[in-house]
């Protein structure tokens, strides 16, 4: 399609509500097709976080995690889904700290995300509620995506699929806080 053309239709067929704002239309209610429409050229968008919903929602993450991940009876422990998504999503446009998670707040960016997203204060005092049993119940949701993603067709077929992930140890620290002070 020629790029006059594609300016033509969002110009044509978007009205933008202020100088610098994303608009974001949700076309369809499971998150496989939006119009994004830029009213200026300097403006960049977290858009990979809609690839990344979209696999989110066809993998069932939320309900798997609900089911999965019990946090009853512990401050924080409410609506697990909605905190890991969170958590999930902040990382993957790259916060490397919980106020980081302040940047999908912007804009319409929640609008494609399939969540409410949950402010940094509150991932704070959800985090601080797991155990090393609650570590082994995001394992088993771990096992059970992976599972699903593989029956989906992500696998790698009959040849060999490696994962290199590499660890970082940082020190953790806060005068106001009793937190760990070594991390993995």
């Amino acid at each position: 399609m020629p790029s006059e053309l594609v300016e033509w239709l969002l110009v044509r067929h978007s009205k933008p509500t202020r100088k610098g704002a994303l608009k974001v239309i949700l076309s369809s209610p499971n998150l496989k097709s939006i119009n994004v429409v830029f009213d200026d050229q300097n403006l960049v968008a977290n858009t990979g976080l809609l690839a990344i919903a979209t696999l989110s929602q066809s993998l069932g993450l939320r309900e798997l995690i609900e089911d999965k991940v019990s946090l009853s009876g512990r401050v924080g422990g409410a609506n697990p889904g909605g905190k890991l998504l969170t958590l999930v999503h902040a990382m993957t446009a790259g916060a490397s700290h919980i106020d980081h998670i302040d940047m999908l707040r912007a804009g319409s960016t929640g609008s494609v995300l399939g969540h409410v997203v949950i402010a940094p204060s509150t991932m704070g005092t959800f985090l601080r509620s797991f155990t090393f049993g609650h570590v082994r119940q995001l394992d088993s949701v771990i096992d059970t995506a992976l599972s699903r993603a593989w029956t989906m067709g992500a696998g790698p077929g009959d040849t060999r699929l490696v994962i290199d992930i590499d660890s970082t140890i940082c020190e953790v620290h806060d005068t106001k806080k009793q937190v760990m002070h070594k991390s993995t």
